[in-house]
């Protein structure tokens, strides 16, 4: 195997994800010499599999909405139908637009960019397109693909993953959607806008589980006020075809038809056959395991993204690729904070937190040193004219700091970034009431949240 180096390169990076792309501006940033190994495209799932195109899908719908429920507002206008390929022209343009821009961002760093499946060959190696290239240091960030039930096949027919559902050349009659998360939540919402019947199949007892309880009534709530169909607490069986689309058996007995079946039960590593055990990297169920600073057990060897057991989100790989090109450099770097990272489900409505959810915070500090407060978005002017319903929780230990925002409402993924201020600066609730939120925004339903939690309400009752 011919080394393609004359030098030996200080960071080579096994994949262009998030995480990936991220370490290697950072690292080039910072003066390193950097090899980006993708085999796809950079930018991996979220631009182009993942984030991007899943929320453009989203507008789409939500422009849907608009059309539908305009005379609402005093304005006429008629909804004809979805053009599929139209909406697909318009979400493709997004991500080329973006696509373009970062591949110019990644030349203009001087970033020697290698397209081919690469693979680790040692602890300072990877091997791609028949050659070499050896690194002080490695990075794998291999990202993830949708996963599915053993003995469940994914045809791409009539029983697909997401990657399959955002290129579906039409809007499907009817869809069962298995799983309840982010993903199943997130497709259950564009397609009930586009005029889908929709039916989620969640074997927890709530949507989006990973939320607060709380949010998740309040989304529960909000589906079935839409009209989609969801089943609760028992878990997938089997599907089989049927003369028009496909059954879903479930383990209490029911059953649902429809067109599609989506799996949407999450994203498993991609770390099969690319060498990673044989260099001795610990693993567990596929991902690589690491420390706080996202150090394997090889001392060559760090790893980020959906490729370690940490959030599978596109802002948590960019964190870690960050730390991970700082450190290589020397800086002083912190742990990431999982629990102040903001996670948003863009669906309609949306939920926002970060945080500790009520019950994990009573799990850490008490249950009796845990206080909540619940502020109904019925009170913010600017959620009145948009018509939207919800509520932002706040979760305090005692005569302390926030150390939880949970809300649920259109846009409410623009106002986690204060929230992830709130719980990451350690802020107490007095310290954010003495803040000006803009009069009329959402953001201000935030800001009255806290004055309520300091106990000086304004626009809410004590």
């Amino acid at each position: 195997m011919a080394n393609d180096a004359s030098t030996v390169f200080d960071l080579v990076i096994l994949g262009g994800g998030s995480g990936g792309y991220a370490a290697a501006l950072r690292a080039s940033q910072l003066g390193l010499d950097v090899a980006l190994i993708e085999k796809d495209k950079v930018g991996g799932t979220c631009l182009h599999y993942g984030c991007i195109p899943t929320k453009a899908l989203l507008h789409a719908g939500e422009v849907a909405d608009s059309a539908r429920e305009s005379a609402g507002f005093g304005v006429k206008a008629t909804f004809e139908g979805i053009d599929m390929p139209a909406v697909h022209k318009y979400k493709d343009g997004v991500i080329s637009g973006l696509y373009k821009g970062l591949q110019g961002l990644i030349a203009s760093r001087k970033i020697t960019y290698v397209e081919g499946e690469g693979r680790l060959s040692s602890p300072t190696s990877v091997d791609v397109n028949g050659q070499r290239y050896e690194g002080r240091h490695i990075l794998l960030a291999t990202g993830s693909v949708p996963k599915s039930i053993p003995g469940l096949e994914i045809d791409g027919n009539r029983i697909i993953n997401s990657d399959h559902a955002l290129k579906l050349d039409r809007v499907p009659q009817s869809v069962v959607i298995l799983g309840g998360g982010v993903i199943g939540c997130e497709f259950a919402s564009a397609w009930k806008s586009f005029g889908a019947d929709v039916t989620i199949v969640e074997g927890l007892p709530h949507l989006v589980p990973a939320e607060d309880e709380n949010s998740s009534k309040l989304l529960e709530r909000a589906f079935r006020k839409r009209g989609i169909k969801f089943s609760l607490g028992s878990f997938f069986e089997k599907a089989e075809y049927t003369d028009n689309g496909v059954k879903v058996s479930l383990a209490n007995g029911k059953e649902y038809e429809a067109e599609l079946l989506l799996v949407a039960i999450g994203r498993g590593p991609v770390s099969q056959g690319l060498g990673y055990e044989e260099a001795g990297v610990n693993m567990d169920r596929g991902y690589v395991l690491v420390d706080e600073y996202c150090r394997t057990n090889v001392p060559t060897v760090s790893a980020v993204g959906d490729l370690i057991p940490t959030l599978q989100l596109a802002h948590v790989g960019f964190a870690e690729g960050i730390l991970v090109a700082e450190r290589l450099a020397g800086m002083d770097v912190v742990p990431i904070d999982y629990d102040g990272v903001p996670r948003v489900t863009y669906s309609h409505p949306e939920v926002a937190s970060v945080g500790l959810t009520e019950a994990k915070a009573k799990e850490i500090h008490g249950a009796d040193k845990v206080v909540t407060l619940k502020y109904n978005l019925g009170g913010n002017g600017k959620s009145k004219i948009l018509k939207t319903q919800g509520e932002i929780k706040l979760v305090q230990v005692r005569d302390g700091a926030v150390v939880g925002v949970h809300m649920v409402g259109d846009r409410m993924g623009e106002q986690v970034g204060e929230a992830q201020l709130v719980y990451n600066w350690e802020a107490l609730p007095a310290e954010v009431a003495q803040l000006l939120h803009a009069h009329p925004t959402q953001n201000e339903a935030l800001g009255e949240a806290h004055l309520a939690l300091a106990g000086k309400p304004l626009h809410s009752h004590d």
